[in-house]
């Protein structure tokens, strides 16, 4: 037999976003999921879902039931088999499923390499399924073990270090340029994606204040109200730039907004202040002959792209370090598996053997005297323990020294089939 941990799941390894979404499950959705599914499936079970993926854990509590049966109970839940088919859905068992979870955590599975904030989904994917009783002891490790390869993967490795967008880089720089960004203030000059993402990650940052100046005010102002700041008139750009420490431009212009004569003027009424611009502008909106201004530090979308490609190439180099640490949690999970197999049969083995003994002794005790069954129990008992030590030994040396999981679970299997122990048992799995 298999190790009954089952793993079904959809990403954009395997479908567009278009697709995903549809299998994307609210905290709602899954707090309602996770008893359908207990009570249709698993004897207990954990739902992880993010935009970019929807995976469920779950030990099988019929081996009858068929992966494909529980992929189209999924999609049933989210009403999407029009859109959404089993091709869609990928199914894993034993350790493969257990490999996979600790991918996502560490976030060499995530569409953005090293993405931070998988760690944190996945920890509220463990309190969901714990908050609704949904978990027993194979899953509730595997959450632990879980967090632990993340935390271990954070610690240990770089695969999180360095932006690897074009905004968080911009903000990345800016937290280089001054030292205290509470202390500092920002300008956005349009109200594009990107230059709205670098704002919301200055915000984040705790930037001290912004203003955001757009052609349409009524777009800054919906910014305003959902970031906080203050409205700037477009017209008024000029009188607004001496202020403020970082500038980010982000408008369709033929022309530069901000020639190089500007900006000088610029500095010469900040006393020459560092000024940080992030030019997000196609065509670019600031002279680029404005970098060779003492204390003006200009990047344009290239020059942040440059700086995303190099650290996605770092965060590559770690990809070797991160699935090392995978495979000796892979080992540690399984040889706390192990236990749970290894334990119920030594107890099974030592009842077996008890009651064989006791058995034999009630058939013969009546040809012993009296004075001598204290004995006769006394010496039974010493050659039930001389039986049962070296397969006991055996057994727990082999799960405690992590020695192979199948030799393990073989020897496991060897036994109850020796000792006709058919109960519970080990079962195999796939590392």
């Amino acid at each position: 037999m298999r190790m009954n941990l089952l793993s079904i799941g959809i990403s954009h390894h395997t479908a567009p976003v278009a697709l995903r979404e549809r299998m994307w499950f609210s905290d709602e959705e899954i707090r309602e999921a996770l008893p359908r599914l207990r009570e249709m499936f698993f004897s207990e079970c954990v739902l992880v879902s993010t935009c970019n993926r929807t995976e469920l854990y779950g030990m099988i509590a019929d081996p009858a039931v068929r992966e494909g049966v529980v992929k189209d109970f999924l999609i049933g839940l989210k009403a999407a088999r029009d859109a959404v088919g089993p091709e869609h859905l990928t199914g894993r068992v034993g350790g493969d499923a257990v490999e996979q979870i600790f991918r996502v955590a560490s976030g060499v599975d995530s569409m953005v390499l090293g993405d931070i904030q998988i760690l944190n989904q996945v920890k509220v994917a463990y309190d969901l399924a714990r908050d609704t009783d949904a978990l027993g002891p194979v899953t509730h490790r595997l959450m632990q073990s879980s967090l632990h390869v993340g935390k271990r993967t954070r610690s240990e490795t770089s695969i999180c270090e360095g932006a690897v967008s074009v905004s968080y880089a911009a903000v990345e720089l800016a937290s280089k340029i001054f030292a205290d960004l509470a202390r500092r203030s920002a300008l956005l000059v349009g109200a594009g994606e990107t230059g709205e993402l670098t704002l919301k990650h200055l915000s984040g940052k705790g930037i001290g204040d912004f203003k955001i100046a757009n052609r349409t005010r009524a777009k800054a102002e919906a910014l305003v109200a959902d970031l906080g700041g203050s409205v700037v008139e477009y017209e008024e750009i000029a009188a607004v730039l001496p202020s403020v420490d970082i500038v980010i431009t982000s408008v369709n212009s033929p022309t530069h907004i901000l020639g190089r004569e500007e900006i000088q003027r610029i500095m010469k009424q900040r006393s020459n202040d560092p000024l940080f611009i992030i030019d997000i502008g196609v065509p670019r909106n600031v002279d680029p002959a404005s970098k060779r201004i003492d204390n003006v530090f200009l990047y344009d979308i290239d020059s942040l792209s440059a700086i995303v490609d190099k650290n996605l190439t770092r965060r590559q180099t770690e990809v070797p370090k991160v699935n090392d640490i995978i495979q000796e949690e892979v080992a540690a999970y399984f040889e706390w598996y192990n236990s749970l197999q290894v334990g119920p049969t030594i107890q099974e083995f030592r009842n077996a053997i008890e009651a064989m003994r006791q058995e034999e002794v009630k058939k013969n005790i009546n040809r012993f005297a009296s004075a001598d069954r204290d004995l006769l129990e006394l010496v039974t008992r010493r050659i039930v323990n001389k039986i049962l030590h070296r397969p006991v030994t055996l057994l727990k040396k082999s799960a405690q020294n992590g020695a192979g999981n199948r030799e393990t679970l073989q020897r496991v299997e060897t036994l109850r089939e020796l000792f006709g122990m058919k109960g519970g048992g080990g079962e195999d799995h796939d590392v």
